[in-house]
């Protein structure tokens, strides 16, 4: 087995036994925890790894059994006696928290999340969409679970989405295309982010660039805490977290960035509008 799909097994067997055991504690009897206080909501691959770490490293934080618990775009069925069973008791002083990239994403999410977690926070991270796309695209690789190349990754997405769409968002066809596929979709962020404003307000959703997290992490992470209203603190360091490193030749040609830029330029100029931001990429 190569160390795509074997990394895709590890990940597999590691939220099934995560899963199991949160079915275990919310079978017993009594409390299970408490609902977390904010969410890190994506996007995939702009920095929630490393933003999730640093938070964790928090004194007055605690994390939830695991990073992408995907209970409000995957396992919302399962109910919320479930999803607590991921996270520590209610203690005074601290706050609890996971990050779930697929959230801010997936449609279905902001109205669950708005009815569950009535007065939580959240936290975004944005990255260069033409970036994010081919990091996407190369992460799903990685996996075993693309066949194309970039350029025609791409130029199938619409009809992939699509297909995968016909019966809703929350089929499991749907959930693979939108989870794997979803390379130049995931870089329409005005789009994601006016459905998260149609149901709580912007103040709770704090929004920053990736690049101004990797450029300067104490400056965003202090931004951050004082959005969720921690005391300052610094974690021992500022690495970045990523779990894929690339290999191959690069399929991002001068010639396709320069058409996918061309492509969000209009989306890009549409959240600067959105979020206020002088400039986005």
């Amino acid at each position: 087995m190569s160390a795509g799909p074997r990394r895709a097994t590890v990940d597999r067997l590691r939220r099934v036994v995560r899963g199991t055991r949160a079915w275990s504690r919310a079978a017993l009897p009594g409390r299970v925890g408490a609902l977390p206080d904010f969410l890190i909501i994506g996007g995939q691959r702009c920095g929630t790894t490393s933003l999730h770490h640093y938070l964790a490293a928090h004194p007055d934080v605690r994390a939830a059994t695991g990073k992408e618990l995907q209970f409000f775009s995957l396992h919302f069925g399962r109910g919320t006696r479930w999803y607590r069973a991921h996270f520590p008791p209610a203690a005074p002083g601290r706050r609890s928290f996971e990050a779930s990239p697929y959230y801010l994403f997936h449609p279905s999410v902001p109205a669950r999340v708005a009815a569950t977690l009535p007065d939580a926070r959240f936290v975004a991270l944005l990255r260069d969409p033409v970036e994010r796309a081919y990091s996407h695209y190369l992460h799903t690789r990685s996996y075993g679970l693309e066949p194309l190349g970039f350029a025609e990754a791409l130029a199938a997405e619409p009809g992939r989405l699509a297909g995968a769409l016909a019966d809703g968002p929350d089929t499991p066809a749907a959930h693979h295309a939108l989870r794997n596929f979803s390379y130049a979709a995931r870089g329409r962020y005005a789009e994601q982010l006016d459905r998260w404003y149609a149901h709580l307000p912007a103040e709770r959703l704090h929004v920053i660039r990736s690049e101004d997290l990797y450029a300067d992490p104490a400056a965003s992470y202090a931004g951050v805490l004082r959005f969720l209203g921690l005391a300052p603190f610094t974690p021992a360091e500022f690495a970045r977290h990523t779990r894929r490193a690339d290999t191959g030749p690069a399929q991002l040609t001068p010639a396709l960035r320069a058409e996918l830029a061309a492509g969000f330029a209009p989306h890009n100029a549409r959240l600067a509008d959105l979020l206020g931001w002088p400039r986005t990429w």
